[in-house]
């Protein structure tokens, strides 16, 4: 791709420059979002259509108190009872569904909460995402750590004490191919006993790849169900392609991966039928693909790096709540990671009701764990970040907070036989 897509957008060529211009104000210049470009892999499955189909459908305004009664009574919630709970009908009763939630992730999880950490280890992106601070049109610093910068990062991370990353890029084929994540994959094995990956979407045969290298599990964010939404704000790139984003996940899965994870950014469109939608597709994956370890986050909005391009539909923290502790009823056995975007307050109170994950130690910045961590300077530069975090509480700090919550901070549970 050309260099020049990455610099602000008076640097940028001539042509680039009436590229972008036409693609934000010619609809008809944007490729088909939902046809699959060159090489991109096609797979038989119907997820799609029915978590669509379901969302499409979804009138909440016509669920009442008497359905949200209902629901809270079944031992086991239905998908008509999980929509029920979604509804705003179901706001009076957020206490109740707290309760019934801390009982559910008691009754599977204990009192245990998951500890890890994300490393971004690129920030080059060839995707026109108009809410993300990586676009390939943001005037950004841009980074791609080497094998060596890697592995400092690693060392730095597990030398804190944690066992579990989240290895992270942005979505450049050309700047950060397979083989070099999946270089990177098999560093941190020798670090992590535990290794995630959220990368752009990729075919079965290159999952499988770095499955191979070390990944246990993939997290891709289908960032809004709403196909209409989601063809307004993804103007260009791979990612502007709805249905392969979609079955990510899937062909993770096919690929060999242990467990995988998704949602949608809540904020970016209607929340309550992305909230929907995002438990819908881990609960049919489930359905298909028992043996698949499924979690959900459920990522809010958050400031980015000349950020002017979308207003959010601000959703609160007393309807993240809501979508939480339905998410945990509608799917006791699914894990739910709350990320940094969130506050301390809130993340502390939330792992005693429904959450069972949570990073520490977080930065979505390139090449500067060191800096963070021991507080000395980088010899390297240091690329910017994707959004700004709102609980930057250290690994030892977030350990120390959990157990005087009275919980039991996991850092790994998986035994390699």
């Amino acid at each position: 791709m050309d260099n020049n897509y990455f610099v602000d957008s008076d640097k940028l060529s001539e042509a680039a420059l009436e590229k972008k211009h036409r693609i934000e104000n010619d609809p008809s210049s944007r490729t088909n979002h939902m046809e699959y470009m060159e090489g991109m892999e096609r797979i038989s499955s119907d997820i799609m259509e029915k978590v669509l189909t379901e969302m499409d459908n979804y009138d909440y305004s016509a669920y009442t108190v008497k359905d949200v009664r209902a629901a809270l009574s079944h031992d086991h919630c239905t998908v008509e009872d999980f929509k029920a709970l979604l509804s705003p009908a179901a706001e009076p009763f957020l206490e109740k569904m707290a309760e019934r939630a801390r009982l559910e992730t008691q009754k599977h999880f204990g009192n245990t909460v998951y500890l890890f950490t994300p490393l971004y280890i690129a920030n080059y992106c060839e995707n026109y995402c108009v809410y993300c601070g990586f676009n390939c049109y943001n005037d950004i610093r841009r980074m791609k750590l080497n094998m060596e910068q890697i592995e400092h990062e690693m060392k730095v991370i597990a030398d804190s004490g944690m066992e579990e990353i989240l290895i992270l890029t942005g979505e450049s084929r050309a700047q950060s191919g397979v083989e070099y994540i999946g270089e990177a994959c098999k560093l941190a094995r020798k670090y992590f006993r535990m290794v995630g990956i959220e990368i752009y979407p990729v075919n079965v045969e290159e999952y499988k790849y770095l499955h191979e290298c070390g990944v246990d599990y993939v997290t891709v964010f289908q960032e809004t169900y709403d196909s209409n939404r989601y063809e307004q704000l993804h103007l260009m790139g791979h990612k502007r392609v709805f249905p392969y984003r979609f079955e990510a996940q899937e062909r993770a899965l096919m690929g060999g991966m242990r467990g995988i994870a998704g949602s949608a950014l809540l904020g970016l469109s209607d929340f309550r039928k992305d909230a929907l939608a995002s438990a819908l597709h881990m609960y049919y994956l489930q359905r298909k693909y028992p043996h698949a370890e499924i979690s959900l986050s459920c990522p809010r909005l958050r400031p980015i790096v000349n950020n002017e391009k979308i207003n959010p539909l601000d959703v609160h923290e007393r309807q993240l709540c809501q979508v939480l502790c339905a998410y945990r009823i509608f799917l006791p056995f699914c894990g739910i990671t709350v990320s940094s975007r969130e506050s301390e307050s809130f993340r502390n109170g939330i792992v005693k009701i429904a959450a069972t994950k949570v990073s520490a130690g977080v930065s979505t910045g390139i090449g500067d764990h060191e800096s963070k961590y021991t507080g000395k300077e980088s010899d390297s530069a240091e690329g910017d970040e994707q959004f700004e975090i709102n609980d930057g509480r250290s690994f030892k700090k977030m350990y120390d907070d959990m157990s005087g919550e009275g919980l039991q901070p996991v850092l790994n549970d998986y035994l390699y036989v």
